[in-house]
């Protein structure tokens, strides 16, 4: 009985082991299913948003002039006699620039005193006959008549004196123009005319121009896009949006920035109807005259953001005119969605306004080629990826 039982037991066990080999064998496959399946997916860098302070930077051509470009023309008309100064020469207000030929301002200054003189006389000599006529017409010497022909006498040299005078300040003031002086500080432009040239106020082409250059201007056009976010599609004044408008910048012809920071100071109140902009002042200070006027450049407008989503341009990808990231999901699955961006971009990044939030995963490779919607993916870090590149030579 007892050899009975125990082969019953050992057959038992051989079907219990028997029942349980295909259920071991059944998880096993998928294990090792999904294990291959996990090394089927592709690596691909997924980037977890967070929010960024972001400056997005907007460039203007901008065309540099003084503060003030003041052309040099003669009052008078004669011949230079002597250039004082040299083109690009920094000179003072009240400095002597050119001289003309005063030969003929000086006589005519002569002649304009003789004539003073001469007036002078006339006006003493009927003072004498009006008082001499006076005491006779008190003693009813001579008639009222007589007497009054000898005050309208005195009254006629006086004009006379007057008018002499006269001639005499402008024949001084004219002999003071043929000594060009400069109206203000700054620096002198080019000299087409030299010593023997004639010199009028009515000549097309200036002596030279004398430039302020202790602060230039950069002028620069905005469009009315611009100017109507500016005021927030009008809620707010230009006034108001140039006092809030932060700093400028300078990038230079040569592709520098220039030291100094500029503030915009003006915003034109007419819009050309041909470009559909108007023209934007801003001031730089200029203390060691490296900006000269006529000078050109491009005006760096900053763009601040605080706490925005800031994505890789490569990210994203376009269909019919939206632009879409791929979100991965709990499961390491990428879903396509929909963004909105800001119009202005560094050409690198773009700034999210509204489709991510953060805490959000994108892939930020693959799209376009590698990624298809739905797709499982091996997420992995973008620190990671961008040193294999690195490592691979090493080893």
């Amino acid at each position: 009985m007892k050899r009975i039982s125990s082969q019953l037991s050992g057959i038992g066990l051989l079907v219990a082991v028997a029942v349980a080999l295909p259920g071991c064998s059944g998880k096993q496959d998928q294990m090792q299913q999904m294990m291959l399946m996990q090394q089927q997916a592709p690596s691909i860098a997924v980037l977890t948003l967070s929010p960024e302070t972001t400056n997005l930077q907007t460039t203007f051509p901008a065309t540099i002039k003084g503060k003030t470009d003041i052309e040099i023309r003669p009052q008078v008309t004669g011949f230079i006699t002597k250039v004082h100064v040299d083109e690009g020469q920094r000179v003072r207000k009240g400095q002597v620039l050119f001289t003309l030929d005063q030969v003929q301002f000086n006589a005519a200054v002569d002649q304009a005193r003789s004539a003073v003189n001469s007036a002078q006389t006339a006006v003493n000599t009927a003072r004498m006959t009006a008082d001499s006529k006076k005491a006779l017409r008190e003693k009813n010497i001579i008639s009222e008549y007589e007497y009054q022909l000898s005050q309208n006498s005195l009254a006629q040299a006086e004009a006379q004196l007057a008018n002499a005078k006269a001639a005499l300040v402008t024949a001084q003031k004219n002999l003071a123009y043929t000594v060009v002086t400069a109206p203000s500080d700054g620096v002198v432009g080019t000299i087409p005319n030299r010593e023997g040239s004639l010199a009028s106020p009515s000549s097309m082409q200036p002596l030279t121009t004398v430039s302020d250059n202790s602060q230039v201007y950069a002028y620069f056009s905005l469009t009315e896009k611009d100017l109507l976010n500016m005021t927030d599609d009008g809620a707010g004044t230009i006034d108001a949006a140039i006092k809030s408008m932060p700093a400028v910048q300078l990038r230079l012809n040569d592709g520098s920035i220039y030291p100094y920071e500029g503030k915009v100071a003006t915003v034109s109140g007419v819009i050309d109807n041909n470009t559909g902009s108007s023209s934007v002042r801003a001031l730089f200070p200029n203390p060691q005259g490296v900006l000269r006027s006529g000078g050109t450049g491009q005006v760096i407008m900053p763009n601040i953001h605080n706490d925005a989503i800031v994505i890789p341009q490569k990210a994203t990808f376009e269909l019919q005119d939206k632009k879409f990231v791929f979100v991965v999901n709990d499961s390491n699955k990428v879903v396509s969605t929909p963004i909105v961006i800001e119009p202005i971009n560094d050409g690198k990044t773009f700034v999210v306004t509204s489709g991510l939030k953060a805490g959000d995963r994108i892939a930020i490779e693959g799209v376009g080629t590698k990624l298809q919607e739905g797709m499982t993916i091996n997420p992995t870090d973008p620190a990671a990826t961008a040193q294999q590149p690195q490592q691979a030579p090493q080893q």
